[in-house]
């Protein structure tokens, strides 16, 4: 199981990326530590695999365009392929820690349009919602997710045992969410707001208007607002600085680069217009910040 204590997103498309998935087995197992990551949340971003976790300690806020629901230690649930989500701590004052399954749905489908695929597969990745087992019936798939994380990489016949028990739990979702859910609006206005994180977070170091988004993005600039309140819940320009202020804690982080080349590299102006706005965003000092993460590198 692979250690996770940050996020890393694929440049030009913004989907995670995936440590470790292969494309002979794609799976991954991960141990996320949330409470060891540099800011309290994970940003919103989307892979094309599916997530199914549970909570071993802490308390965690998911957020997608459609729900927002909080899973104590103990609980689980499952982020369905290119769903839009966020997650954030709700406090880092104790240990958050999250199981995670990542897979792509052809691991149990097999080739894409086969009868598996198309019967009980495809259906189910339609459905942009977030399950969370909640129920009785649900807690029988609970178990399941987490039953699975007991199989040892080195037992003989690991890769087969673990897709009959991924199997095994799609098909328990399956029953418990008789699929048929259209993606619909909900679907177009989230590719809508992927088609404008991506050009925000490829060119975020630049001057952005709100026509040259909307330009990007085939929308008119009432669609680009629209689209990001009802999906992101926040606006165009607030998700923007927001981005490049998770750019500039990587900067300080992660190298030596002077507060006004970072502020220029952000897109934030001058290095004084950029301290205020980072105080504002993190409660410290970009210097203040650079010395924690560095040090705690160290150790």
């Amino acid at each position: 199981m692979k250690i996770i204590r940050s996020i890393e997103l694929h440049p030009g498309s913004r989907e995670e990326k995936l440590p470790d998935f292969m494309p002979d087995f794609p799976y991954i197992a991960s141990r996320a530590e949330l409470d060891r990551y540099r800011q309290p949340f994970v940003p919103w971003h989307w892979h094309r695999a599916v997530e199914l976790f549970y909570m071993e300690s802490g308390t965690l806020r998911y957020r997608t365009p459609n729900a927002e629901k909080i899973f104590p230690a103990g609980s689980g649930g499952m982020v369905n392929s290119n769903v839009l989500h966020m997650t954030e701590t709700v406090s880092r004052s104790q240990e958050n820690v999250q199981l995670l399954h990542i897979f792509d749905p052809e691991l149990i489908a097999g080739a894409a349009g086969s009868a598996i695929d198309r019967s009980y597969v495809a259906p189910l990745t339609g459905d942009p919602g977030l399950e969370s087992p909640e129920e009785p019936a649900h807690r029988a798939v609970l178990a399941q997710i987490r039953q699975a994380f007991l199989l040892q990489e080195s037992q003989p016949g690991y890769e087969l045992r673990l897709r009959s028990a991924l199997s095994e739990i799609w098909l328990s979702l399956f029953q418990l969410s008789p699929p048929g859910a259209n993606r619909g609006g909900a679907g177009q206005n989230a590719d809508k707001a992927k088609r404008m994180m991506t050009y925000l977070q490829a060119h975020y170091g630049e001057k952005i208007t709100m026509a040259d988004l909307a330009a990007a993005a085939y929308l008119s600039e009432r669609e680009c607002y629209r689209v990001f309140q009802t999906c992101l819940h926040t606006t165009p320009v607030r998700y923007l600085n927001g981005y490049r202020l998770q750019m500039a804690c990587r900067m300080l982080a992660d190298g030596q680069a002077t507060m006004t080349e970072i502020a220029q590299a952000c897109g934030l102006g001058s290095s004084s217009y950029f301290g205020r706005l980072f105080r504002q965003y993190t409660g410290q000092t970009p210097l203040e910040y650079r010395r924690k993460w560095q040090d705690r590198a160290k150790k």
